[in-house]
């Protein structure tokens, strides 16, 4: 039985709706499940990213797995597959039908879903089938978004270190006129940030490895584009013009 006929009978039988079989008493999102054709490998795909394009084919943010199914179950997005160049647009059901495929052949190949009665490709991208609005054209200025500009690297030392252990350093110190700006703010380890209290780096003896600069787009989305997964999204992000928003 097709992954279509399934879930129309699921419903006919036990009044499901889609939204139901996605919801927490639907999806079992836990990690090492072997009646997984995956085997124990298989992990959650519920918080895997998404892109979102408008009705455009504009990107205009990234959101969970989790708020893309809602989506495409409600029929207010479609899953754009991008093949060889072309753009393949699916349904929720037919996408279903289409991981059957994907299940069998390519596996390794995607984040997986887990129904009570199926398993279920996330999809890179969705377009939005009523939205048209052009995507924001800033990056928010954040700590999450500061550390991936910086890559986590302490900009005077080199370090690479985890978030706990950074810390966001003034340029030009607050007390000299300093502003919170993309261009006047580091990540710096803590000893790094300490040596050079309330100075300049000029007047602390210390050089900049990166001078800093406003990202032309959501720094988030570069790191996960340095993944073979994602790889789909560079065909619709254009550096030059537009920056997406990552929630």
């Amino acid at each position: 039985m097709s992954a279509r006929h399934r879930l129309r009978e699921s419903k006919r039988r036990s009044g499901e709706t889609l939204e139901s079989l996605l919801s927490g008493s639907g999806v079992d999102d836990s990690e090492g499940e072997t009646a997984s054709p995956l085997g124990a490998g298989m992990v959650s795909g519920l918080d895997s990213k998404v892109l979102v394009l408008n009705k455009l084919y504009l990107a205009v943010r990234v959101i969970s797995a989790r708020r893309a199914f809602s989506l495409l179950v409600r029929d207010l997005a479609e899953v754009i597959s991008v093949d060889d160049g072309q753009y393949l647009s699916y349904d929720f059901e037919s996408w279903a039908e289409v991981s059957e495929a994907h299940m069998r052949f390519q596996p390794e190949r995607h984040d997986w879903v887990r129904t009570v009665r199926m398993d279920i490709a996330v999809p890179r991208v969705v377009r939005l089938l009523g939205y048209d609005r052009l995507p924001q054209q800033h990056v928010k200025l954040n700590r999450r978004n500061l550390f991936a500009r910086d890559r986590n690297r302490c900009q005077y030392c080199g370090g690479v270190f985890p978030t706990s252990e950074l810390s966001i350093d003034h340029v030009r110190p607050r007390a000299q006129g300093g502003a919170d700006t993309w261009e006047n703010l580091v990540c710096a380890c803590v000893r790094c940030n300490a040596r050079k209290g309330g100075r300049t780096p000029e007047q602390a003896s210390m050089s900049l490895i990166v001078r800093p600069v406003r990202p032309k787009r959501n720094p988030m989305i570069a790191l996960r584009l340095g993944q073979q997964k994602y790889e789909s999204w560079k065909a619709f992000l254009d550096n030059a013009y537009w920056s997406v928003e990552l929630r």
